[in-house]
């Protein structure tokens, strides 16, 4: 940790937005507007991108550091990091390049694979794309089933289907791809899930691995809000080997795409303890049922001290 103090800066939490998870930003934005308030910081204000007054909000406010509890298209995208290069406001989490690479589950995958980094067999569809009966079956084929499919760019599990049959997989596609976007066509990897966050910039680190335990078919909206003791295992029941290897992974992840800040990295790891990765996050939840915060918690970091730490990782080097 630094030893500078940096609860006398003015900080602005940019939260809302216009994407599907707007609701669940602002709820991360009011548990980090309390936790700073907690770790000391007197001058914090939340601003909505989607209000008309954003802009002047923020150009006006003279902030030394812009906090992002933004989550989905607009905020983990890289979009509002390049609002706040051009206003040459420091912010917390990744920067453009970063936060556009994993937002893209096609391209970050690409990543992974040249760092070494297990991924599963995909298929990426074309915007607008749409699967016949024999387009369908030659996917299933060549992937296998189960498949998962995806938004190419979205987060929080909305538009997800898990494909158990080819006849299920033109009406997945259809879904995934409603906004307009391509379509991710993933092969479904059995086995434990679960996810590990790390913390830092230039030598960053690993945070307690944390098993998803659940009853439905993947980690979805309903499971995710639940409360995290009914999902949350922490340490992950993993081999000794295993769970090393996933925050090593988990840390090859975060400095592969280029993040800062934080990650959160999701795994599925298979019977022979092959640690499969999923997505990572470069903006992560940070309500009190949060995945990162309660990793955290377990290694002894407090909410409003990792929300202290962000900062001071946002003001590093400037």
């Amino acid at each position: 940790m630094s030893g500078n103090d940096v609860t006398s800066t003015r900080v602005a939490i940019l939260t809302g937005g216009w994407s599907d998870e707007r609701e669940i930003a602002i709820s991360s934005a009011r548990a980090c507007e309390t936790a700073l308030a907690a770790a000391g910081f007197s001058r914090v204000d939340v601003l909505d991108v989607a209000d008309s007054s954003f802009l002047s909000a923020l150009t006006s406010g003279s902030y030394d550091v812009a906090f992002v509890a933004m989550h989905g298209r607009y905020g983990e995208d890289g979009c509002v990091q390049g609002l706040l290069e051009i206003l040459r406001i420091p912010y917390t989490f990744s920067g453009v390049e970063a936060s556009a690479t994993a937002a893209d589950k096609s391209l970050s995958k690409l990543v992974y694979e040249r760092a070494g980094i297990p991924t599963a067999p995909s298929r990426t569809l074309g915007a607008g794309e749409r699967l016949d009966a024999a387009a369908a079956a030659g996917i299933c084929e060549e992937l296998g089933l189960p498949l998962f499919v995806k938004p190419e760019v979205n987060g929080s599990s909305y538009g997800i289907t898990k494909v158990r049959d080819a006849a299920e997989l033109p009406a997945a596609v259809e879904l995934a791809g409603a906004e307009g976007g391509r379509v991710l066509v993933e092969a479904g990897v059995e086995g434990t899930e679960i996810t590990v966050a790390v913390v830092g910039n230039e030598a960053p680190e690993a945070l307690p691995v944390v098993e998803i335990a659940m009853d439905s078919d993947f980690y979805d909206l309903e499971t995710k809000y639940e409360p995290s003791e009914l999902h949350h295992v922490i340490p992950a029941r993993l081999a000794a080997d295993v769970y090393g290897r996933a925050q090593e992974l988990a840390v090859r992840a975060h400095v592969a795409l280029g993040c800062r800040g934080a990650s959160r990295s999701d795994f599925i790891v298979t019977s022979d303890g092959t640690p499969v990765i999923l997505e990572t996050n470069t903006i992560p939840g940070m309500t009190e049922t949060s995945l990162m915060p309660d990793a955290a918690c377990h290694a002894g970091i407090g909410f409003p001290e990792l929300c202290r730490r962000f900062v001071e990782l946002a003001l590093e080097g400037r």
